[in-house]
């Protein structure tokens, strides 16, 4: 496994769309490998391959029960609201108050390609939210209310 490089706000692959994951090989199984080990070294609850440089449809997020690798993630359904502080690992030391949905249910593959679906609410929703935000090229930043505080 490697730690990878984590691009920061103005480089222009973070504004970029990712693509869809075609198909899930050894190659996709050490991106992903490289991504729980970058985000464990940056105390991450999230990354998004466009974080590294990687304009592929892949995040994993760790809300304290262990990652969670979502390949081709997309949002089912969500619902309620709730309006709080947001960092980014792409942003370092900027934080914003973020209006996000509390609840979500989400559809992704898993590294051995098959289908599942989670639902989750408070951190676990903004942290979906979050991170298939940066697939589409969208930072925290964007929709920050209020000052962004460093």
């Amino acid at each position: 496994m490697a730690t990878r490089i984590i691009k920061t706000d103005g480089d222009p692959v973070l504004r970029k769309k990712s693509r869809v994951v075609e198909k899930i090989d050894d190659r996709i199984s050490q991106l992903l490998d490289d991504m729980n080990e970058t985000m464990v070294e940056a105390d991450g609850v999230g990354l998004a391959a466009p974080q590294i440089g990687i304009l592929k449809r892949i995040v994993i997020i760790d809300v304290g029960d262990g990652p969670i690798e979502m390949i081709n993630p997309e949002i089912v359904e969500y619902d309620g609201e709730q309006f709080g502080d947001e960092g980014c690992l792409s942003v370092p030391g900027k934080f914003g108050k973020v209006r996000r949905p509390n609840w979500v249910r989400v559809k992704f593959q898993g590294r051995d390609g098959k289908h599942v679906e989670l639902e989750g609410t408070e951190l676990f929703a903004r942290a979906v939210f979050h991170e298939l935000d940066h697939l589409d090229g969208v930072l925290f930043t964007d929709k920050v209310e209020g000052e962004i505080e460093e």
